[in-house]
């Protein structure tokens, strides 16, 4: 049975400060959906609390009332997570922007979930301290979605995913029960029922305090940029430096399309000295630590990239020099979508050592569904980012994006990986999720959604596969199994 919107409206005005119920048409189309652009659904309506006692009085209301709600922070997610599939409140924390405490002696921050990821390094890096994960929308994205999607970055070779900074989670669950999940310390007893929100893309609850962990600035910090005639020896380059236990602070690669995307937009920033125009692939690798050690380790990196086949390795050791050339990699997906206004970024995971077999698979598929695909991604822990590039109009391209999206996700899965890295699962890859998981395990993980969320208000319809919403893709898998096409072994056809 559908709410009554009306008197939900009225009463929700009742509870919240003014201006912070959205209603009308035209305001609430800013949250029809998150950056993946190719599914669209308007929310009945929009609420912008303030505080944890707001979040708190809201999903209470939910929960009398049984309205389902969707937690929403920026709305840079690429995984339909924080869009309103069917009617439910979208409950929006982007006006939750305050640093709550700054602990520098135990090298910790408290912060509200709508405060932006960049900002938390910029209120502490006059004392020297830094906060490690850096997804490429960091300038963007609110600290509330990092966890909510268990993000990563560039620097997460090294330094972990959110979940690897986050102590404490001040949560209030979907009956309104405010609740701390972790503490101040790395390590408490009990279940980590902290680890189990991180990551739950907004099903067991909204998160109204944060306590992230904080990190030293390194002594001394060197990027490298290395290109290359073919994506395979890029490739190898990063197989060499790993095998030789050098552990970057991160591993960039991005291929030849995606290079000439990044020169054309950013031609006239100031400083930005053009990558390489005729190269194949290049690879960007921070390194850092104690000065000793990145000299050392930057001229090892150097002779290996050059035995794997580079061509020739710029170096940058002052600030100002290794933010333009990481200037390139933050802006490839705006750059891609500058040239392509339409496209679709998937985020699949590999091993390493399959990293060149899997993107000459990627490239046969680009080449079968006469779709280009753009390769930017994490080298290092071999988390992809293809993107699909298309021209919306034409007729079945969403479906044949889609399904070569599918196709790219299948051969990861395939290869041993996984079918996302940082982006979540949301909508846009639940039926997917049985390539990883047989029934028993969709179960286990149902019954701790149930745990946190009896009533399944909480974003109901993410993650997880159902029978109506992934019938389209149970027939694509038996189209490909009647083609003789390999399956994973998990797979369900439901």
């Amino acid at each position: 049975m559908s709410p009554d919107w009306s008197a939900l409206q009225r009463r929700l005005r009742q509870l919240l400060p003014p201006r912070a119920v959205v209603a009308a048409p035209q305001e609430l189309l800013a949250y029809d959906c998150d950056g993946l652009t190719l599914h669209r659904h308007q929310p009945p309506l929009v609420v912008l609390p303030e505080t944890t006692e707001q979040v708190a009085a809201v999903l209470r209301l939910c929960h009398d009332w049984q309205v389902p709600f969707v937690a929403r922070g920026s709305g840079t997610g690429l995984s339909g997570g924080a869009v309103a599939e069917s009617e439910a409140l979208v409950v929006a924390t982007s006006r939750m922007r305050r640093v709550l405490a700054v602990d520098l002696p135990n090298w910790r921050v408290v912060v509200q979930p709508g405060v932006i990821n960049s900002w938390v390094t910029r209120a502490v890096a006059g004392d020297g301290f830094y906060f490690a994960p850096d997804p490429s929308s960091q300038v963007a994205c609110s600290i509330g979605g990092n966890v909510a999607e268990n993000s990563g970055g560039v620097h997460c070779l090294k330094y972990g995913v959110t979940s690897n900074h986050v102590l404490a989670l001040e949560v209030v669950l979907p009956d309104g029960t405010v609740t701390t999940l972790g503490g101040e310390l790395d390590e408490t007893p009990g279940l980590d029922l902290r680890g189990a929100f991180i990551g739950s893309e907004g099903t067991l609850g909204i998160a109204t305090a944060i306590t992230l962990r904080l990190l030293r600035a390194p002594q001394c910090v060197a990027v490298l940029l290395a290109d290359f005639t073919s994506m395979e020896a890029a490739g190898e380059a990063v197989r060499r430096v790993t095998a030789a236990g050098v552990l970057p602070a991160g591993m960039e690669m991005m291929d030849r399309l995606t290079i000439e995307a990044v020169n054309d937009y950013l031609g006239g920033a100031a400083g930005f000295e053009e990558y390489p125009r005729d190269a194949a692939a290049v690879l960007l690798i921070e390194l850092d630590g104690q000065q000793r050690e990145v000299l050392a380790a930057a001229a090892l990196t150097q002779d290996l990239c050059i035995q794997a086949g580079a061509r020739q390795v710029r170096q940058a050791w002052e600030e100002q020099e290794r933010a333009l050339l990481w200037k390139g990699r933050k802006s490839a997906i705006s750059a891609l979508g500058r040239r392509f206004p339409s496209y679709y970024l998937q985020d699949g995971v590999v091993p390493r050592s399959a990293l060149p077999r899997v993107l000459a698979a990627i490239d046969g598929l680009s080449q079968r569904y006469g779709l280009p695909v753009a390769n930017v991604f994490h080298a290092g822990d071999g988390n992809l980012h293809p993107l699909i590039l298309y021209r919306d109009g034409e007729p079945g391209i969403r479906e044949r994006v889609q399904e070569l999206g599918g196709e790219i996700l299948r051969l990861c899965v395939e290869a041993g990986g996984s079918i996302s890295g940082e982006h979540g699962i949301g909508s846009d890859k639940r039926c997917y999720l049985s390539w990883m998981y047989g029934p028993d395990d969709l179960a286990t993980m149902q019954l701790v959604r149930r745990a946190f969320d009896p009533n399944g208000l909480a974003n109901p319809g993410k993650i997880f596969p159902t029978p109506r919403g992934c019938a389209e893709s149970a027939r694509r898998l038996q189209v490909l199994q009647a083609e003789g096409a390999p399956l994973p072994e998990a797979a369900v056809v439901f």
